[in-house]
């Protein structure tokens, strides 16, 4: 079945794949943006992100040179921000020590932040010709119906299996078609839900279609319920401006600028809450006032509804007791410093609301 599979496959992709900005060509950095922008992101968003990005910082260099503040502006929608952190670290240690080159070794390429056995083994067979067989979640549908492979194919021993499966599968010489063409097939054919079968190239290859089971598979072990939390936010003001905390570089959103405020404790008023972590935070003393706005987000482990209070300083001076950095800014400034989704909408509705009295 391996040649048969293989060779329809990829006779398939070279047909039918789609025209995207980062194929046709054999850029090792291009392709290693790009794997690392659709990481959990759909393709259509990432288009206009990856073009934007490659005018910014066309090569490792320019990405290494770069000022943090714009490397993250121009991710920012894209979230899971340390992908871009992580990003910026590899091309300084790529132009300090590979001579700004990605190294065309997959044990080397897994060595660097950010780039897991998914990422190397993709730039080493699209950048590098070499035959490293990927294992993503469209992979894994597709094997889990082509075989069929009955078990969970979220978990540590599936992922194992699963990516040796993969690796066999995959014809020598020709590593980035396969997987190219492998990804493709799940995202335009061997869809989640109603799978288009009937134009599927192995789908007289595949056991879930004969067996009529495509619905079934693949099976996913059952998540946790994900949590749900309540945080507040201050937007303080004085004289026309508001006041903007920057996040600390380790954790959730690092190095992003927010309004600041934080979690809502059992028993606490959103006022009680906001008074304490402002001061936990910047060390000063506030009086609530009227709602701005209620905001829901959701994270990959949990869900947040944040409610953005109108507040004043009334006693105190800023210290930088947890955010790493703290400046007034007027509302016509606050687009230029990256955000988070949930406070990027808060500055809007800020600009939108146009001035207020501080």
């Amino acid at each position: 079945m391996k040649n048969e599979f293989t060779a329809l496959l990829i006779d398939w992709y070279e047909h039918n794949a789609r025209n995207l900005p980062w194929r046709g060509h054999s850029d090792p950095y291009a392709i290693w943006v790009s794997e690392i922008m659709l990481q959990q992101t759909r393709v259509d968003t990432v288009i206009p992100y990856f073009n934007r990005w490659m005018n910014l910082f066309p090569d490792i260099a320019a990405l290494a040179a770069a000022p943090e503040d714009c490397v993250l502006k121009a991710w920012e929608g894209l979230g899971y921000y340390s992908r871009a952190r992580s990003m910026q670290k590899t091309a300084r240690i790529l132009s300090r020590d590979f001579n700004g080159k990605l190294p065309a070794d997959f044990d080397a390429l897994t060595g660097l932040p950010g780039i897991g056995p998914y990422t190397a083994a993709a730039i080493a067979s699209i950048a590098f010709g070499l035959d490293r067989a990927v294992l993503d979640g469209n992979v894994k549908r597709v094997l889990a119906r082509l075989l069929p492979y009955p078990e969970a194919v979220n978990t540590p021993a599936a992922e194992k299996e699963l990516r040796s499966i993969a690796q066999n599968l995959l014809p020598p010489g020709r590593a980035g078609d396969y997987n190219q063409a492998m990804m493709e097939l799940g995202a335009l054919i061997c869809l989640p839900r109603n799978p288009k079968c009937s134009e599927c190239p192995v789908s007289m290859l595949c056991a879930a279609f004969k067996e009529n089971c495509q619905s079934t598979l693949p099976v996913m072990k059952e998540k946790a319920a994900v949590p749900h939390i309540t945080v507040t936010a201050g937007v303080l003001h004085e004289n026309g401006r508001v006041l903007i905390a920057r996040r600390p570089v380790n954790g959730l959103l690092g190095g992003l600028w927010e309004f600041p405020g934080g979690k809502v404790e059992a028993g606490e008023s959103h006022a009680q809450a906001l008074t304490r972590e402002l001061e936990e935070e910047l060390g000063i003393t506030t009086e609530t006032g009227e709602l701005l706005g209620r905001y829901n987000h959701a994270y990959t482990h949990f869900k947040v509804t944040l409610y953005a209070y109108h507040a004043r300083v009334t006693a105190g001076e800023i210290k930088l007791l947890q955010a790493s950095e703290a400046r007034w800014v007027d509302l016509t400034e606050l687009d230029a410093y990256p955000m988070g989704k949930i406070d990027r909408m808060i500055s809007r509705d800020l600009v939108k609301a146009g001035d207020f009295d501080g």
